[in-house]
């Protein structure tokens, strides 16, 4: 079995498998309705695993326990970090399916594919390496992915657009765009998506998917190409650079220009050391720390020291990472004209960071405290969220009473008088949670988080 496939892991992982596609490989893109349709994704099970077909397979049989498969994959978290890849070390890997040889979310995957299929499962933590995660690459409770491009990524290519005839309409040694605005035609955009750095295609592209009933006119170098026309187009991914939704409302959008090291990211109260540089939309530079010999900016997460859409996308950077950070006004600096360092920011301006994470601390976790320092940790918490509650900001107020209580509520541990001072801490925190809760529901869309 020459199954081939890349897995992803996350607080889910993910993972990818497939067959390569060469050059000389000619890739129908779907057309009708397939079953299943290459593109879609399914749930296996019910457990959480999901299958994308990238690229059916042959005939009907599938791979039973006790098979010995042959696989090639690419193993990356959700965040894009690849831990693993068979392509890199150059071999595919073997291994004898349903003998807990592999994580189960491979035993139950692998056994739904065909000879030469190639697939992305999404595999959850409980299929995969669970709280325990597989360090140091590996975090607890993530969910692996095998990775390809998507809709708010940027992608590099070079292609190649041929008529049936062999007439070159359209060619470009490299250029960039955006997965979901596409170039050319469909039928790239919709290619990339299955793509994986490096690769090579050879894509026979019904009308459909190219120009369908309209002609192309011909513009610059490019040809003439006539109505109801199939191309040929040699499509190669150079490259890629990562795009997330912060927000989940593109309003923070997070464009990776370097990786970071390992795993670890800051949570709400780490220290963080970043090296910044904001601009508005014609390029005027309003802010600029860490450059020219100066120091480090440094700051806490989630104290209300920068604008809201620096502290969350702050919390998705790893050490050593460079991203740029394009943030809409609402996660900014909001309808009126701020005053920074170097230049007025307009009202209802959007703004743009480049950040490199130079380095960050976490605060101490309870498990490394003993229990004197869990119950000063948790009535310092107490003490935070009554200054949040008392200026109004009651989603940070909660956040800290429940940290607050985390730090206390397993007390096997602790002496009577210990036990005694956590009860009451636990009372009076969830009682001013519980206050944080109902000002939440009577106020929420009131509320201003900077």
């Amino acid at each position: 079995m020459d199954d081939d496939f890349e897995f992803p892991a996350a607080a889910s992982n993910e993972m990818e498998m497939d067959d390569e596609m060469d050059a000389g490989n000619d890739m129908d893109l779907p057309v009708g309705n397939p079953i299943p349709k290459v593109g879609e994704e399914e749930e296996i099970g019910k457990n959480g695993l999901k299958k994308k077909l990238l690229k059916e397979g042959e005939g009907w049989e599938n791979p039973d326990s006790g098979d010995e498969v042959e696989v090639h994959y690419v193993g990356t978290l959700l965040d894009g970090t690849q831990f693993d890849s068979s392509r890199d070390r150059g071999t595919p890997f073997t291994f004898k399916l349903g003998q807990g040889q592999v994580i189960k979310g491979w035993d139950e995957g692998i056994k739904t594919m065909k000879k030469g299929e190639k697939a992305l499962f999404t595999i959850p933590p409980e299929l995969a390496y669970g709280e325990s995660g597989s360090p140091p690459k590996i975090p607890p409770n993530s969910t692996l992915q095998f990775e390809n491009p998507k809709d708010l990524d940027e992608v590099f290519v070079k292609y190649e657009a041929r008529l049936e005839d062999g007439t070159i309409v359209s060619k470009a040694d490299g250029v960039e765009f955006t997965v979901k605005d596409g170039y050319f035609c469909p039928a790239l955009s919709k290619a990339v998506k299955t793509m994986k750095k490096g690769e090579k295609v050879l894509l026979t592209v019904k009308p459909q998917y190219g120009f369908g009933e309209k002609a192309r006119p011909a513009t610059g170098d490019e040809l003439y190409v006539p109505p109801n026309a199939t191309l040929q187009i040699n499509l190669e991914l150079v490259s890629w650079k990562t795009v997330s939704d912060v927000s989940n409302d593109q309003k923070i959008l997070k464009k990776i220009l370097k990786e970071g090291e390992g795993y670890e990211r800051p949570d709400d109260g780490a220290t963080v050391q970043v090296k910044l540089i904001g601009k508005l939309h014609d390029g005027t530079i309003f802010v600029k720390k860490g450059y020219d010999d100066k120091p480090p900016f440094e700051f806490k997460v989630d104290e209300d020291q920068v604008i809201e859409g620096l502290d969350r996308t702050i919390k998705t950077m790893k050490k050593g990472e460079v991203a740029l950070i394009t943030i809409q006004p609402e996660y900014a600096f909001g309808p009126s004209e701020s005053p920074q360092e170097l230049a007025v920011v307009p009202g209802n301006s959007a703004v743009y960071y480049e950040i490199e994470m130079v380095s960050f601390l976490k605060e101490k976790e309870s498990w490394e405290m003993n229990t004197e320092e869990k119950i000063a940790a948790a009535g310092k918490k107490k003490e935070e969220g009554n200054v949040w509650f008392k200026a109004g900001k009651y989603k940070r107020a909660s956040k800290r009473y429940e940290k607050a209580v985390r730090f206390i509520e397993f007390d096997s541990n602790f002496n009577e008088e210990e036990k005694e001072k956590a009860k009451v801490l636990k009372v009076s925190c969830n009682l001013n949670n519980a206050a944080c809760k109902l000002k939440l529901k009577d106020y929420k869309d009131r509320e201003t988080m900077h």
